[in-house]
């Protein structure tokens, strides 16, 4: 599987996490934002604050002569400094609308300039008087940005309203902003990514009685328990107790199984057994017929039962036979009866290779692919046995003798088939062989050994140690 696919694969833990990282995703960049504009604007109360009582300064001691405007002799150095980055300034409203400075009212850090103000200026003051205006402009050096407050006076003894104007360079605060956004930006990563590992583990430890249920099932499965016996969670209990009940179920069906198959194997074979013995007590053509039918019936009602019984045993709980055990009992076994051939069987299995399924079902594979090997070598069998991966095994038995074309290989999988009538045996050992590899969903191979004979190939479900 590529990791595309089992990065489509739907997965209950993926989607919490993702789920979870979502909102907190959001949630940090709707907090993070919200708490830089706050931060802002309580950084911009503070600026207009100072240009606040800068104005408060310059209204205090500001007089009216004969009419005329007449500025106080503020000693802020930073005002009497050019181009400083703080500036003020006193205006009046002009004919047009707009804003016009009082000649010679300027701080001497504007330098001959006057602070740029908005068109509509001037209609803002006079519509709330008590209430100043700030906004941003250009400031009198290319490139400056400042922060400028309004105020909208009016004097005794002067018809025209005054207006006081403060500014200051902003990029102090627009310097601090940004400082206060990298650090907030910083710490809300590290807080993110602490909360995603926080979900990663929880998702993982509130998931965990559902690993393990899934570990606990696939040992049913393999034949290591009998039925899930864990303490689950009140919310996976009644799965757990559907499985038990599911799982019992399926034992009962596979004996109840059983038990026909055994009784169909006493119903058909006794009335064979009968016919066969009729027929040897009354020689004849008719008996010889006889004869040879009822072993063809007799080959067909153990083929088939045979199929049966290993369809019943894969489908229900299944055993844990040990490869090694019956292989070193088949060798001792088919040595004695092949010893005056003086045939000799090496075999090699891990000790930790178990076959998932009846011990008389691997006995059976095993046991014919090795007396085929035995009947048909010169005097050396290789047996060997090895994991085929997680839950598979393979079983190869090998032989010395003359072997076989690969054109005769489906020939003689076929039941019954006999390449040579002169050999002993029934001709069915292959064929037995490929039907219970199938019925456990296995597969039977041929090929050419090393040694000079076949080598015969058997690929079986496995069971875990």
């Amino acid at each position: 599987m590529s990791l595309l696919e089992g990065l489509r694969r739907p997965s209950l833990a993926r989607r919490l996490v993702l789920l979870a990282v979502g909102w907190s995703f959001a949630a940090l960049v709707i907090s993070a934002v919200v708490l830089a504009l706050l931060f802002q604007q309580a950084a911009l109360r503070r600026f207009d604050a100072t240009l606040s009582d800068l104005i408060d300064n310059l209204i205090a001691g500001t007089t009216i002569e004969n009419g005329e405007v007449i500025a106080p002799a503020l000693t802020d150095l930073r005002a009497l400094r050019a181009l400083s980055g703080r500036y003020w300034e006193i205006a009046e409203p002009a004919a047009d609308g707009r804003v016009r400075a009082i000649d010679g009212l300027t701080s001497r850090s504007l330098f001959d300039a006057e602070l740029a103000t908005p068109p509509d200026l001037a209609q803002r003051l006079k519509a709330d008087p008590a209430r100043p205006v700030a906004y941003d402009a250009a400031g009198p050096q290319p490139g400056e940005h400042v922060r400028v407050l309004a105020r909208w006076t009016t004097f005794y003894g002067r018809a025209t309203p005054v207006i006081f104007m403060a500014a200051e360079d902003r990029s102090p605060i627009d310097r601090e902003v940004r400082n206060f956004v990298t650090a907030t930006a910083i710490a809300f990563l590290i807080l993110g990514l602490g909360l995603i590992a926080a979900v990663v583990v929880q998702v993982r430890v509130g998931l965990q009685p559902l690993f393990r249920l899934r570990h606990e099932v696939a040992d049913v499965r393999r034949g290591k328990a009998e039925r899930l016996s864990g303490a689950y969670p009140s919310e996976l209990r009644p799965l757990t107790d559907e499985l038990n009940a599911l799982v019992a179920h399926n034992q009962e069906t596979v004996e109840r199984q059983r038990t026909h198959v055994g009784n169909l194997a006493h119903a058909l074979k006794t009335p064979i057994s009968v016919m066969v013995t009729e027929a040897a007590q009354r020689p004849g053509p008719l008996a010889e017929l006889v004869t040879r039918q009822t072993e063809v019936m007799r080959q067909q009602v153990d083929h088939h039962l045979r199929r049966a019984r290993a369809a019943a045993r894969s489908q229900g709980q299944g055993e844990r036979t040990s490869v090694p055990e019956v292989l070193d009992e088949l060798s001792r076994t088919l040595e004695r009866i092949f010893r005056d051939k003086g045939v000799t069987i090496d075999w090699d299995a891990p000790d930790d290779l178990f076959f998932q399924g009846e011990r008389q079902d691997f006995m059976e594979i095993a046991g014919n692919a090795m007396e085929n090997a035995g009947k048909w070598c010169r005097g050396r069998v290789r047996v060997r046995a090895d994991a085929a991966g997680p839950e598979r095994l393979r079983l190869t038995v090998e032989d010395d003798g003359p072997g076989l074309p690969p054109e005769q290989w489906d020939e003689v999988i076929r039941r019954g088939a006999r390449l040579d009538e002169n050999a002993p045996g029934s001709g069915l050992g292959l064929s037995i062989i490929d039907e219970l590899a199938r019925a456990y969903r296995g597969a039977l191979t041929l090929g050419a050994s090393p040694l000079g004979g076949l080598l015969v190939g058997v690929e079986l479900p496995r069971a875990g140690a």
